[in-house]
């Protein structure tokens, strides 16, 4: 039986920040970090299968749903929300980490999550976590950073179409021996095809079977 936990925190300038814990087996040791897009969220394609997969795993599996399409972060610079989000994940975490602690543990970002799950990575409690990059933001810094720093097992999988790639940064995300890196051709920022729903389709069952194998 399926337990699903909903709770809030207060994040950045006092917003709520809700999130959910769902739980397959009691007092599981594994947990599932998900931290979505701006736009693509825990119920969009990838994460929503996802969250099936670490669930059939007996992982608790953690979706943060932050809002940051909400009307409160329209003037807010890039700069600022990328605070924003690093506060808000860090809240959510400590949260869920204050009542108990988990001994295997995935991070999933997709997107502008990927800026908070650089940050999250710092954290000496998640030295050993895998990470899964799901189409990170590899322009900035501080995301090609942690990728290509990182001692953490990773999965890096981002299209060539995809807005936020770069060739430079992508090969140099992949010079990281800890990291398996994937290039889908012609496939945009939400890792499917402009026209082609079927071939869209066939690319996300083999993202989740890469996730499923990793």
């Amino acid at each position: 039986m399926l337990h699903v936990k909903t709770n809030t925190v207060q994040g950045y300038k006092g917003m709520n920040i809700p999130f959910t814990m769902l739980s397959k087996k009691e007092d599981s040791e594994k947990l599932a970090i998900l931290l979505p897009g701006a736009g693509y969220t825990v119920q969009a394609p990838i994460l929503h299968y996802s969250t099936g997969v670490f669930i059939n795993k007996s992982f608790d599996v953690l979706q943060v749903k932050y809002q940051y399409n909400n009307e409160f972060y329209a003037d807010f610079s890039m700069d600022e929300l990328s605070e924003a989000i690093k506060v808000d994940v860090h809240t959510v975490l400590d949260s869920v980490r204050a009542e108990r602690t988990y001994e295997n543990v995935y991070l999933i970002g997709k997107s502008i999550g990927t800026i908070a799950m650089s940050s999250v990575l710092e954290r000496e409690e998640f030295k050993k976590a895998k990470a899964i990059w799901l189409t990170p933001l590899i322009q900035r810094e501080d995301v090609l950073g942690s990728m290509a720093g990182s001692v953490n097992k990773g999965l890096f999988i981002i299209g060539d179409r995809d807005h936020h790639y770069s060739e430079e940064e992508f090969l140099k995300a992949a010079e990281n021996p800890n990291i398996t890196t994937r290039l889908i051709p012609n496939v945009n920022h939400s890792l499917e095809y402009e026209e082609d729903i079927v071939e869209s389709i066939d690319v996300l069952k083999s993202i989740i079977k890469d996730i499923e194998n990793f």
